[in-house]
């Protein structure tokens, strides 16, 4: 069988590893999509030499920059078609019980097909004249492809213990290609999961990333949770699973009803950090989970505790403690406001508020408190979304009425000071607060004369004096 190879890096690879006396070939991802009709720019060719000459010598030719890592004998050259190339010696591995950096020797194609996580992945094509695009399959990859199964080359002990991010690298690819992890493989991720332990954070939150960006990212999860990974790399996840019930009265399971919310937002949402906020936005639940009688089950306050409970996420997994941290934080506490301007009369000062809060945010909120409806009630689905759009509606005509969102007081702390004459101390703090909670409350209107009417007003209950 002979694949494509049309694209004119190949015949400038082929040309130049022909010139040095060595023998390349494409393998892995790019293969793997070529063959499932996806496309993909990132090619990977393996050399039966040093990949990083090779790159050097194809950088000449097209005139492009190469980027060497001496560390990894490896090199990647950006192509004028916009394709990411990157060459590496064709090797052999070795693995120490402590550590998933391999032990690394010089080795022939077969080698490196040895070494690759699945035999999906081990797929490879020629780029020798003589058999240009031949495949190159000697784990029947193209067969589990066609059948749809995710399967390592040797042994899934050997495979997974060597190197425990295949793991995950598994449950990933499933869910990418909506393929099956086949039985051997998931029982061995089972045996193999304290070998989770050597891995570096940062990897495991990669592969959740991707496994977030997929079009069904509850199937990436449920994996997770059968192969019992998901209470290591998870366990704020793990732990809203089951119903606990109470004098015949029990709660949804939060647990299912969360990967409902993460795949209802799928369809509207390509940011990873707002799809990271549907899978948290109820961790803080087990926490707050109290039985009262009369009322049933409660989770008071959890949208308080989740906030908090995303910054030990973020932590665990090394992901970054910025702004991109604190918007999840934001959208995590802010989830039931909007549920509750449905359930109450909407009034503009909580329509204020709720702008206040949410600034440019509020679009994504409101995205996710519509993902957060999971009723098998179509007609309660339909309710739920049309008062939701009656909020947008409200939260519209509010925002070009006051212009709350991103709202900054008309009197700063500076003015108080330089009016007052006075430094730094409590009172201004009072004079802001009311006067940032007349204009949410629409007491005042949002302009700079009322606001420093108030402040006169406020500042002499508190007996300030101006300035003269």
């Amino acid at each position: 069988m002979r694949l494509d190879c049309s694209r004119p890096i190949f015949s400038i690879v082929s040309e130049e590893a022909e010139a040095m006396g060595v023998r390349a070939y494409v393998i892995g991802g790019y293969v793997r999509d070529q063959l499932l009709g996806r496309h993909s720019k990132d090619i990977d060719i393996v050399v039966e030499g040093s990949g990083p000459e090779l790159a050097r010598r194809v950088g000449r030719r097209t005139g492009s920059n190469v980027a060497v890592f001496a560390r990894f004998g490896t090199a990647m050259i950006h192509s004028a078609e916009g394709e990411e190339v990157e060459f590496v010696g064709a090797r052999k591995e070795s693995y120490s019980s402590d550590s998933r950096k391999p032990n690394v020797t010089q080795g022939t194609l077969r080698d490196d097909q040895l070494r690759r996580d699945f035999t999906i992945n081990a797929l490879s094509f020629s780029l020798q004249k003589e058999d240009m695009g031949e495949l190159y399959d000697p784990f029947n990859g193209l067969e589990d492809l066609r059948d749809g199964l995710i399967r390592t080359p040797l042994d899934p002990d050997m495979t997974f213990s060597d190197d425990p991010l295949r793991m995950v690298r598994a449950v990933r690819f499933a869910t990418q290609l909506g393929f099956r992890i086949v039985p051997e493989a998931l029982e061995s991720i089972r045996r193999n999961r304290g070998r989770m332990s050597i891995l570096s954070p940062e990897r495991v939150s990669e592969e959740l990333h991707k496994i977030l960006m997929s079009t069904k990212p509850s199937v990436g999860f449920d994996l997770l949770d059968q192969t019992t990974l998901l209470e290591l790399v998870l366990p704020e996840l793990s732990g809203l699973k089951g119903v606990e019930t109470q004098d015949g009265r029990g709660h949804k399971d939060n647990y299912r009803h969360t990967l409902q919310v993460v795949d209802n937002i799928v369809p509207h949402t390509d940011n990873l950090w707002l799809r990271w906020a549907a899978l948290l936005h109820d961790i803080g639940k087990p926490a707050t989970k109290r039985f009262e009688k009369g009322t049933g089950w409660t989770f008071h306050g959890h949208e308080v505790v989740g906030a908090k409970m995303v910054y030990q996420v973020f932590k665990y997994l090394r992901m970054p403690l910025n702004e991109k941290m604190k918007y999840v934080q934001k959208l995590v506490f802010l989830h039931l406001r909007p549920i509750a301007l449905v359930q109450d009369e909407v009034t503009d000062s909580a329509v204020r508020r709720l702008l206040f809060d949410a600034g440019d945010d509020i679009e994504d909120l409101m995205t996710l408190c519509e993902a957060d409806i999971t009723s098998k009630n179509d007609r309660t689905v339909a309710r739920h979304l049309a008062n939701f759009q009656l909020v947008r509606q409200k939260l519209q005509e509010v925002e070009e009425k006051d212009r709350i969102r991103n709202f900054q007081p008309p009197v700063t702390g500076e003015m108080i000071m330089e009016t007052y004459g006075i430094p730094p101390c409590r009172e201004i703090g009072i004079i802001k607060d009311c006067i940032k909670d007349a204009i949410l409350d629409g007491i005042i209107p949002n302009d700079r004369d009322a606001a420093m009417a108030l402040m006169r007003e406020k500042a002499a209950e508190l007996g300030l004096k101006e300035n003269v």
